[in-house]
């Protein structure tokens, strides 16, 4: 992979959730999961994150809606260590994080979640995921629209550094 760019409004992003936030996620699945499997899962979650450490010269581009930030996830202990754990991430050189606020207008991604990934061999895929399933997107027109609705979304996204500013504020009133 030599780029990725995600958009997410439902939660925080995998890439960038903390190690009680992956647990709180899981603990929620239906069916549930046992002990085993769900620290399973948190492991490899967070076994993931280290590629935005390893893969320094990767661009890693997260624009996450801001509701995603003020869901009561968890308890406030929860909330204000993911939202640590988001700030030292977004404090990465190779990461950019872009908060699309609350007051924000409609915007061209409103048809849900996607990730942008561009690969050693030049081409642009996409992957969209829902409930229970996934899907690979590699059209070169449809990956092509995926793009530009990221590029316009990306635009309307506050920017890193206001992101930065939004992300500390509300951790800071928690």
């Amino acid at each position: 992979m030599v780029s990725l760019c995600t958009y997410e409004c439902r939660l925080v992003p995998g890439l960038l959730q903390s190690g009680a936030y992956v647990r709180a996620v899981f603990r929620y699945r239906i069916p549930p999961l046992s002990d085993e499997q769900l620290e399973a899962q948190v492991a490899a979650r967070l076994e993931r994150q280290e590629m935005l450490r390893e893969r320094i010269h990767v661009p890693f581009g997260f624009i996450v809606e801001e509701p995603v930030f003020r869901r009561c996830f968890g308890d406030a202990e929860t909330r204000r260590g993911m939202l640590d754990h988001v700030l030292a991430q977004g404090a990465r050189r190779n990461v950019t994080l872009q908060v699309l606020p609350l007051g924000a207008d409609l915007h061209a991604c409103t048809d849900g979640p996607v990730r942008l990934l561009g690969t050693p061999e030049g081409r642009r895929v996409a992957y969209s995921e829902g409930q229970e399933n996934g899907r690979l997107i590699t059209g070169p027109k449809q990956v092509s629209l995926l793009h530009q609705r990221c590029d316009t979304l990306r635009s309307q996204a506050l920017t890193p550094k206001d992101s930065r500013d939004l992300s500390e504020r509300l951790r800071g009133a928690l």
